[in-house]
């Protein structure tokens, strides 16, 4: 077996390691540089597999160098190194991954197994360590389920060089030293080799787009922004439903769970590779599509469109996912997650709660005064909307199809698409005004509707960028502003 291999354990047979939370010393237990360690997980919903892949050595590492103990309790997956000699904790993190998604699908609790490509990134150790990956259970508890133990000696790292022949390193926003920078790192996916200028004017358009909007607005000196350039045979990605295919360098693909706007790169491996050619902390993926979708997992990628009318939102909201942990704090879209959030347990989000402890809610600091908790906004009146809007969409569709079969001329057909989308459009006109005129719109309470549930879940205001988009009032809101500028301030402060 090679020194670097990965081996799964049970949670009783790690040796107990100290946890102690004291400041470590970066340079006496790591060199500046990255690992990136690279596995395959297989699983289901109740089954959980782990091989190894491989392990890198790359360039500098983009993290604080004064914090390696991150303070939050956010991700699904938690990684830990320990000195081995010391047995002193001296770095963690924590992710999420696609695989935890797939968990709560109904496809893998009906059994069907699935594997998926992942990677943890890590400061080189300079002395014998142990890395622990944890996975939270039912109760959002952290749980041993990996070890690896690395000798910094070990010839197995591959460490070849990152540079791709046809990619293009083109720095947007340079604030200054990685160490002490939120690093972003927007890689192009679906742009042809003649699309270099759109590229160029995409990664433009969105990192100044980025600093309209706060907290990134006040904090544009905390941020250094690189595009990565890396031309595909083809433009778009692939959209599986609308049989449509393409060649391009990272794969992506719409259609993800079945969902039609659901937007990712499956493709960590390539994704990774392009990405190690910069420091970074978060990987943003601009897409070359006009079409409306995205997606964003923490601590993993933030993916999104350019060319959807929704996609300084999409552009946005994502990235809430990506690198604060948020939730989505609307309820009436579909999704293909089946008890995402477990009954009884409070979410890890900072922006959702399941109001177990009223009296403890966890943003009670910034509740505006006079409102009770929970707080009423008339919420049968949106779900009534919603309902209507839905049902709409499914009757046009339905209709469309009946037309279609039974050979309705083109024009009269369209001509009842046209009907059934004016009543879409007054739907959401009107669901758009309840929303954003709500007399407790700039109010933060506690709004029952959050997190893909109708009930029982619960957000801190009537709108934000993680629920709806308005272009009058581009706002995560105060609660969700808190949470990124603590994430900010972990890469950021000494």
């Amino acid at each position: 077996m090679k020194k670097n291999q990965l081996v799964f354990i049970a949670a009783l047979m790690l040796p107990l390691f100290s946890v102690s939370q004291d400041r470590v010393d970066f340079n006496r237990y790591f060199a500046d540089q990255t690992l990136r360690i690279d596995y395959y997980h297989t699983g289901n919903a109740d089954e959980a597999f782990f091989s190894p892949d491989q392990i890198y050595l790359q360039g500098i590492w983009a993290g604080n160098p004064d914090r390696c103990i991150q303070p939050f309790d956010l991700g699904l997956f938690g990684v830990k190194v320990y000195d081995l000699a010391s047995n002193k904790l001296i770095f963690s993190a924590d992710y999420n991954t696609i695989f935890g998604e797939y968990q709560t699908t109904g496809e893998a609790k009906d059994g069907k197994m699935r594997t998926y490509h992942e990677s943890v990134l890590i400061p080189r150790p300079k002395h014998p360590s142990l890395v622990v990956i944890e996975k939270r259970d039912k109760n959002n508890l952290l749980i041993p389920v990996y070890k690896l133990k690395i000798d910094p000696e070990d010839y197995h790292f591959l460490s070849e060089s990152y540079r791709r022949a046809g990619d293009m390193v083109i720095p947007a926003v340079q604030s200054g030293d990685p160490h002490y920078k939120v690093d972003l790192v927007i890689i192009g996916e679906g742009y042809s080799s003649a699309e270099l200028n759109k590229f160029r004017n995409d990664l433009e358009y969105y990192s100044t787009l980025f600093f309209t909007v706060e907290p990134y607005k006040s904090r544009h000196k905390d941020f250094n922004i690189t595009g990565i350039y890396t031309p595909s045979d083809e433009s778009g990605v692939d959209e599986p439903r609308q049989g449509i295919y393409r060649n391009t360098a990272l794969n992506g693909s719409f259609n993800i769970f079945d969902t039609d706007r659901y937007l990712l790169v499956e493709d960590n491996k390539s994704l990774r590779d392009v990405a190690a050619q910069v420091p970074y902390d978060l990987i943003l993926i601009m897409v070359n599509r006009d079409r409306y979708g995205g997606g964003g997992i923490y601590k993993w990628q933030s993916v999104f469109t350019t060319g959807s009318q929704r996609g300084d939102y999409v552009f946005l909201h994502e990235f809430g996912h990506a690198f604060a942990g948020l939730g989505d704090e609307y309820y009436t879209s579909d999704v293909s997650y089946e008890d995402f959030y477990p009954s009884g347990v409070e979410p890890l989000d900072p922006n959702v709660t399941a109001l177990l402890d009223p009296g403890n809610l966890k943003w009670k600091d910034l509740v505006s005064p006079g409102l009770d908790i929970p707080t009423d906004w008339n919420k049968k009146v949106f779900d009534s909307l919603s309902h209507a809007y839905i049902s709409v969409q499914m009757e046009m569709i339905k209709e469309i199809q009946r037309l279609g079969e039974s050979g309705t001329p083109a024009v009269q057909a369209k001509e009842a698409e046209n009907s059934y989308r004016n009543k879409i459009a007054k739907l959401r006109t009107e669901i758009d005004d309840f929303m954003f005129n709500h007399p407790l719109k700039d109010k933060i309470g506690a709004f029952e509707g959050a997190g893909y549930q109708s009930e029982g879940l619960y957000r801190p205001t009537v709108n934000s960028l993680m629920h709806r988009f308005d272009e009058n009032n581009i706002t995560y809101g105060k609660v969700n502003e808190q949470a990124i500028n603590r994430i900010i301030d972990y890469y950021t402060k000494k």
